[in-house]
Formats: structure tokens, C-alpha cells, sequence
């Protein structure tokens, strides 16, 4: 892994680009020392099959991060958001997020939902702040420590990109 990132540096480092599924055992390792419950390299694998939309966040040249979406009848789901460790608490995490977000606008999604764990305060304190409401739970989703961890169920109203193109 590269040396912390400078943060008066910004984001100018970050791009996205698809992931391929030679990019799945780095993509494997980060989802790893992440979690305590990690998605297999298989699962990863199979949503780039699938078509979902499976991006990847590059720093410096390595890969600092992932999304994967999928879409339906409108709506988009957000699968799957990580930083890597080191890259968590610069901006990375929410300029995927509206990277996401554009792309589901691309596609014209009208809403967007997604899972989170109730014990990601991080990841529910981003997703509030970028207009995500809570609107249900589902019981036991989550493996976790001795059991289930439920999920909180959050959804975002996409506004068309028409609307946010005529503000800017």
C-alpha cells in the first residue's frame, strides 16, 4: 500500500474505472481487511459476470476502493462500498458515492437503496448527509459475532440529471 495520501493533495489522485475480474483478489484483499464478514473473491467474480455495474477506486495506481450497483425497474442498489483503510476520512467514500449516484442518474434510476450495518455510524452518518432516508429494517441480514446483525434499509429520490444540470 502507498503512503498516506496528503490531504491538501484532495482527491485529484482518486479516479474510478470498471473492475476486471483481474482486479479481484486486490479487490478481495481490501473487502478483507475490512470485514469481519467479507464477501469471497466468487461473489465478486460473479457481479462483474452478471453486467453489474463493479467499479473501482484508484489511488496513485493501486486500488484504494470499490462499488458495485446493480439495476431494475427503475431503482438501483447499491451491493457493495469500501475504502481502503487508509484512504477513510479524505472524501474518497463520498466522491464514489456521487459517482454512484451519476451513474444511476445515467440509467435513470429513480431511487436509489441500499444496506447498512446499524453499527456503521461512518457509513450511516455519510449516507444521511448525502440525502439518504431510513426506511426499514431488516431483521437478521448480517452475519455477525455470535449471531445476525439486522439492516437498516435506506433509500434516495434521484433527481433526473436534467434538474441538477439546469442549477449548475
Amino acid at each position: 500500500m502507498s503512503a498516506e495520501p496528503d490531504r491538501s493533495a484532495g482527491l485529484r489522485d482518486v479516479r474510478f474505472r470498471p473492475m476486471t475480474i483481474p482486479d479481484v483478489p486486490l479487490v478481495g484483499a481490501v473487502e478483507q481487511a475490512s470485514y469481519q464478514f467479507p464477501w469471497s473473491e466468487g461473489v465478486f467474480r460473479d457481479c462483474v459476470r452478471v453486467g453489474y455495474l463493479c467499479r473501482v477506486v484508484e489511488f496513485r495506481g493501486e486500488i484504494g476502493g470499490y462499488g458495485i450497483m446493480s439495476f431494475g425497474a427503475g431503482e438501483a442498489h447499491i451491493l457493495n462500498v469500501c475504502i481502503r483503510n487508509d484512504l477513510r476520512g479524505y472524501g474518497v467514500g463520498r466522491q464514489l458515492m456521487n459517482y454512484l449516484l451519476d451513474r444511476a442518474r445515467d440509467e435513470y434510476m429513480q431511487d436509489v437503496f441500499l444496506e447498512v450495518r446499524p453499527s456503521n455510524k461512518v457509513a450511516m452518518g455519510l449516507y444521511e448527509s448525502m440525502g439518504f432516508e431510513r426506511i426499514g429494517q431488516r431483521k437478521g441480514y448480517y452475519q455477525a459475532v455470535g449471531g445476525r446483525e439486522d439492516a437498516l434499509i435506506y433509500k434516495l429520490a434521484l433527481e433526473p440529471k436534467s434538474a441538477i444540470e439546469g442549477r449548475q
